[in-house]
């Protein structure tokens, strides 16, 4: 539920920067009563809490502790190939609540597996995905970078539809992770959920991409979804080392950084209508999980690859959160 004290702190800030900006009370007026009515005509309205719990918090067991969730990321990229059915398989059976994977998109347009833009991180092939057809996919070992390559060697790169069916088999919440192409994904996810209604109560569509979730929202507006956000991800790399050396452009960018931040916690959810954010676990407190709470947003953290950590999302902070691995400790990954 959107606070009312929101919506105070919001167009008031939009008054006064305009207004300093301007010097014209009555250009000011005029901006921000459009941008009210922009909002309140084009903004999606959550879907109920009943619905988004359904999803986020089924009755499923996990491996987490009570009503916490544990999702594999990328299905549990840690303990078997990324984006695979086997690392579907494995997830399930080390007790996963349910899983994250990658959408993209073969050159020839079949939705498949796949977070990298290019193929030659996770497979045995190289160049990029957008100039190989799905049947020359299938010709790589998407186990041939894995640490357990020989076990899973021969493993193949699923299409979208073959990873939905196994999850929905094994009885799986599903979190669809969109890397762009808002048109051809929002198109290929309606598509499933036709085919497959009992995803409108086990999945959630997440996207980096504000512009993805509203999307999604257009085509199919009783989905559940999320947006996912890493706070300074402009002017810095995952582990804080800036992205640029150019003092000048690295200000910039981290100017930008603030805006983008700001939007994210202020607008962009509001206008997506979303359910759940997906945040870094470094920037998630139990004040920020109460933050999202009185707006009816449920937060999930990304990505808790340690014991210490996986045990102060479930005992303390309840907060359902993404992992590598669902068996040991392993690398942080940003």
């Amino acid at each position: 539920m959107l606070q009312l004290g929101d919506e105070i702190t919001l167009y008031s800030l939009v008054f006064v920067l305009v207004l300093l900006g301007t010097r014209s009370p009555v250009w000011t007026t005029v901006f921000t009563a459009s941008l009210y009515l922009f909002l309140a005509m084009f903004r999606f309205p959550q879907l109920p809490a009943s619905r988004a719990r359904q999803v986020l918090h089924p009755v499923k067991g996990a491996a987490g502790s009570g009503k916490v969730s544990v999702v594999a990321h990328r299905g549990g990229g840690h303990d078997a190939p990324e984006n695979t059915i086997a690392a579907i398989r494995e997830a399930s059976k080390n007790g996963a609540t349910g899983v994250e994977l990658d959408l993209e998109f073969s050159a020839d347009g079949v939705p498949i597996l796949m977070h990298d833009e290019t193929v030659d991180r996770t497979t045995n092939g190289s160049g990029p995905l957008s100039q190989m057809k799905f049947s020359d996919l299938g010709k790589l070992d998407a186990a041939a970078k894995h640490r357990f390559r020989e076990k899973f060697a021969g493993e193949k790169v699923p299409t979208l539809e073959e990873a939905v069916e196994e999850c929905i088999r094994l009885q799986l919440t599903i979190y669809f992770d969109v890397k762009g192409h808002p048109d051809k994904a929002a198109a290929a996810l309606t598509d499933l959920y036709k085919k497959h209604p009992v995803l409108y109560n086990s999945s959630i569509v997440c996207s980096f991409e504000p512009k993805v979730i509203y999307r999604m929202r257009q085509s199919n507006s009783d989905v559940v979804t999320a947006l996912t956000h890493r706070p300074w991800s402009l002017s810095r790399f995952g582990d804080g080392a800036p992205r640029f050396s150019s003092p000048w452009k690295h200000h910039w960018m981290t100017l930008m950084d603030m805006v983008l931040d700001w939007a994210h916690h202020h607008v962009l959810w509001k206008l997506c209508g979303i359910s759940a954010f997906l945040i870094q676990k470094n920037f998630v407190s139990p004040d920020y999980v109460q933050y999202w709470a009185q707006r009816g947003v449920e937060v999930v953290a990304w990505t808790v690859n340690t014991k210490v950590e996986k045990d102060y999302y479930q005992e303390l902070l309840q907060v359902n959160y993404i992992t590598d691995s669902l068996v040991e400790d392993c690398d942080p990954h940003y």
